[in-house]
């Protein structure tokens, strides 16, 4: 004997599978992996017909905003993503500099992907050993710790200078581009390629993780570490997570500027560094990705505005030296003021007020 229950769901009628009907559905119904592969291979394609015809000094911009893109999004992993506040993200992009030019320094004959992959592999032992080191502080503590992290590393290079080169770092001569594209492209294109090609695969990387269960975790502890730990989530392995992530970001990042500049010297990767990077974000937007993309573009093209702005009206080299300084701080307080989720929010609000006018009924 069946029970009235039971009847009623035999006789009820089977759930009619919804089938994507726009391109919009269709595209959000493919695996958030392939979604952010597809969009990496789109952006590549288009920096390469931007690297293509430009020069050899937009190419080296170009690679400088790929790899401080790549920074900058582990820094928002870190810091957006698990709310953990790091002063000290320019230390990781040393280690990921320095172990690069040691690798070409002394193993010459290692293809670039190797070093890349040894310097992933020792960004993120030190990402391990920081992220357990400074797991149950918070806040100005956990800042604290990871300024005195930026203030010391540096200082290795003049310790140890038969090994690190001493204030004068390192010089290095990465490969140039294959022999059946010279000719085609210049030094500077290849590199400028090999970076963006890193930086999307590590983004796709990056992306996927923040939307999965990785990255749902991460904001759980952000928002309330006690009601995540209530919830089930590992806090500690979640904080350390993020911070081995931020951290072999930002070395495979050093990495790649080492492999761009030919040079690393420990002046390029002071306190300064890392307070710029997080200054940065903040302009951009600490919400997502995109913050990370306007704060690069930021770093990198601020400086040559204020650069070209002193060539043109003649200033000294102290004032030339500084206007970046100024120019980013200016800016920085002026979006802050009008547009507290950074410029990455302002491009959302308008998107948000350009659809609900599209969508309002007319007359």
């Amino acid at each position: 004997m069946t029970s009235p229950t039971r009847e009623r769901a035999e006789r009820a009628p089977a759930p009619v599978p919804t089938t994507p009907t726009t391109p919009a559905d269709r595209w959000r119904a493919l695996p958030s992996p392939l979604r952010h592969l597809l969009l990496a291979v789109l952006a590549l394609t288009g920096v390469c017909g931007l690297v293509l015809v430009t020069g050899d000094l937009a190419a080296l911009r170009f690679a400088a905003v790929g790899y401080t893109l790549l920074a900058l999004a582990g820094l928002q992993l870190l810091v957006g993503g698990s709310g953990q506040i790091s002063l000290g993200h320019g230390a990781f992009l040393m280690i990921g500099a320095y172990g690069m030019a040691l690798l070409v320094l002394h193993q010459p004959m290692l293809p670039l992907a190797a070093n890349l992959a040894i310097v992933v592999a020792v960004s993120a032992v030190a990402g391990v050993a920081v992220g357990t080191a400074t797991a149950r502080l918070h806040g100005p503590y956990l800042a604290g710790a990871t300024l005195i992290l930026a203030v010391g590393l540096p200082g290795l290079a003049h310790r140890y200078h038969e090994v690190l080169g001493g204030s004068n770092g390192l010089n290095i001569r990465a490969a140039g581009a294959p022999p059946f594209l010279e000719g085609i492209v210049s030094t500077s294109d290849w590199r400028a390629l090999v970076v963006w090609t890193t930086v999307l695969l590590a983004l796709t990387v990056l992306a996927t993780i923040s939307s999965g269960r990785l990255g749902r975790r991460m904001r759980a502890v952000r928002d309330d570490e006690t009601a995540a730990a209530m919830a089930g989530v590992p806090v500690g392995s979640t904080k350390v997570a993020a911070f081995v992530i931020a951290s072999t970001a930002g070395g495979l990042a050093g990495g790649l500027q080492a492999y761009v500049l030919g040079t690393v010297t420990p002046g390029s990767f002071t306190l300064a560094l890392s307070l710029s990077l997080l200054a940065a974000l903040v302009l951009g937007g600490i919400g997502g990705m995109w913050g990370a993309l306007w704060a690069a573009l930021a770093l990198v093209y601020f400086e040559v505005w204020a650069a070209d702005l002193a060539g043109a009206l003649d200033l000294g080299r102290d004032v030339e030296n500084n206007l970046p300084v100024v120019f980013f701080g200016v800016v920085l307080i002026l979006v802050l003021r009008f547009w507290p989720l950074g410029i990455q929010g302002l491009v959302q609000r308008l998107l948000e007020r350009r659809g609900s006018s599209a969508s309002a009924p007319t007359p």
